[in-house]
Formats: structure tokens, sequence, C-alpha cells
């Protein structure tokens, strides 16, 4: 089997997990799940806000609107697959006794959340003005 497919198995089989190393203490372990539950919230943030955006925003012109919610909508996905890929990768460096994985992804989700607060903020200053 190949990495990812190795990887990606991890996903809808956690048992295997335990064929990694050794059974870290259980407080990472919990450490680890609550981190992914953070994910999780803020991925049902992103969505919730995309179908905000569309559904509560229509005296926007429809290509601003669509656009801003499709951001957020796929920000909210992208999220929730990251924190199982996240959480799966942890625990198997915990498991190996190896160093915790680095991500860019924070930067990344940070990045497009930041444009699209900027893009509302400008939206909402200039409906002000207008």
């Amino acid at each position: 089997m190949t990495r990812w497919g190795r990887a990606l198995r991890l996903w809808f089989a956690p048992q295997h997990l335990g064929e990694e190393g050794e059974t870290p203490d259980y407080r990472f372990s919990l450490a680890n799940e609550r981190t992914f539950l953070a994910w999780i919230r803020t991925a049902l943030a992103l969505v919730g806000g995309g179908f905000a955006v569309d559904q509560f925003l229509p005296d926007l012109r429809w290509g601003v609107r669509v656009g801003l919610a499709v951001a957020l909508l796929a920000a909210g996905a992208l999220c929730a697959l990251r924190a199982v890929s996240h959480w799966v990768r942890c625990e198997r460096a915990m498991r190996r006794g190896e160093d915790l994985p680095l991500s860019g992804f924070p930067t990344l989700l940070s990045l497009l959340v930041g444009l699209v607060a900027v893009a509302m903020l400008v939206i909402v200053v200039l409906d002000r003005a207008g």
C-alpha cells in the first residue's frame, strides 16, 4: 500500500494506529482530540458564515456574494479535511516518538479568512458611504 493509501486508511480505520509505535500517555491523545474538535468547530463556523453571506446579503451583486460565500465554504471544507489529517499525523508522531508535524495550513487559513474579512469590510464601508 502506498504512503498516501496508508495515511488515508487511518482516517477511516483509526484502530490501525495501534500498529504504529507505542501507545502515548492518554492525556496527549485526548489533547490531540481536543485540537481536532477545535478545527471542526472552526470548519463549521466557516461553513455557517458562507451560508450566511449567501442567504442574508441579497443586496450584494451576485458575483461578489457568491465569491465570498464560496471562499468561506471552501475554507470550511479544507479545514474539516485538514482536521482529520492533522489528528492522524500527530497521533502517529506521538506513537513513534517523533516531533509533531509542522504545517503551513493555519497561515493559509488565516490569510483566506483575513481576505474575506477585508472584502466584507470594504463592502460595508462602501454601502454606508453610498
